[in-house]
């Protein structure tokens, strides 16, 4: 795509507060897929994959930090609240199934492949491991171990994810990322640390990173962007950026470019993945640009900022479908 083309957005609204998160369901059978946006409004939504409301999910009393998709059909959906809980919720109907109460703000969540378990992390920097075939259960807690007190990291834990893939080495490793500068790998079986890498800068994001670069991490710490593969557990690749990208996301077909949002501004920058050399420059928000994620199918990708509302950038902004017809 020419750096002279540009992408008008279309302006997803509905939200009353900064958006903060955004998660995409996997592409589905029919070729369509689902967004969920978490926001500070305490009202995640849903939305088809040509951006059009689906519904919102009612019962948080405090702002939604992070929301995730269940695998496959996304049938579920996983809420981390400032109102000290974790709400697992039926997106075909929209109902309430769990709530998981917890002490403090919960930050993170993220559901495993079977979509029969939990993880959150948050303010109180442990992490819970629910089950969700015993949701009357107490939790399990991973552990440092030491003299920590059940804690996980020394840091408010901001973000955690469930990685997914074939065999036993993905679906019982968790990883956490914690205002202490530590990424860390955990085993759900022994509830364990099995490794941990530790940052110069502060983490912004961490997010679970599929598709043709291969299954991963995309980390951002002060400039840097981090591709870091999920079972050696080693940096792929990493760019400097002359902008502190708040988030970033590899677009999963190509591999080719990498979409980023900005802790300074409302801009949306696209880089090649293979020079860091920015692409593509696009404006259109009123605030920061919180969190970028591109759809399952590679055809957009999705822009949540503080302004309140989400953005959807074409790749290819010649295409015609949808409400851009």
């Amino acid at each position: 795509m020419s750096a002279l083309q540009k992408s008008v957005p279309l302006t997803c609204s509905g939200h009353t507060r900064p958006v903060v998160h955004l998660e995409f369901s996997e592409l589905q059978d029919d070729g369509t897929y689902c967004l969920l946006s978490s926001c500070k409004d305490g009202n995640p939504m849903l939305r088809d994959w040509l951006g059009d409301w689906v519904g919102t999910f009612l019962g948080h009393k405090g702002a939604v930090w992070s929301g995730k998709l269940s695998s496959g059909d996304a049938s579920l959906a996983v809420t981390g609240s400032a109102d000290f809980s974790a709400k697992v919720w039926d997106t075909f109907t929209g109902q309430c199934l769990h709530t998981f109460h917890h002490d403090h703000i919960v930050r993170s969540v993220a559901i495993n492949g079977d979509s029969n378990r939990i993880l959150t992390g948050g303010y109180e920097k442990k992490l819970r491991l629910f089950d969700l075939n015993r949701p009357e259960a107490d939790p399990y807690l991973l552990m440092n171990g030491g003299s920590d007190k059940g804690l996980a990291h020394e840091g408010i834990i901001k973000s955690v994810v469930w990685q997914r893939g074939d065999g036993a080495l993905f679906n019982n490793v968790v990883v956490s990322q914690a205002e202490d500068r530590l990424i860390r790998w955990w085993d759900t079986r022994t509830l364990g640390k099995i490794d941990e890498m530790k940052f110069q800068e502060p983490i912004t994001s961490m997010e679970r990173s599929t598709g043709a670069f291969g299954e991963g991490l995309t980390v951002t710490s002060g400039k840097d962007v981090y591709f870091i593969d999920s079972e050696s557990r080693q940096v792929k690749k990493k760019h400097t950026l002359p902008q502190a990208p708040s988030s970033a996301s590899i677009h999963p077909t190509l591999a080719d470019r990498l979409i980023t949002g900005s802790v300074n501004d409302g801009w949306v920058r696209i880089y090649d993945l293979e020079t860091g050399k920015e692409r593509e420059l696009h404006k259109g928000h009123h605030g920061p640009a919180h969190c970028v994620s591109y759809s399952p199918d590679g055809e957009l990708a999705a822009s949540g900022s503080e302004d309140g509302t989400i953005r959807l950038w074409q790749t290819w902004p010649n295409k015609k479908y949808g409400l851009w017809t």
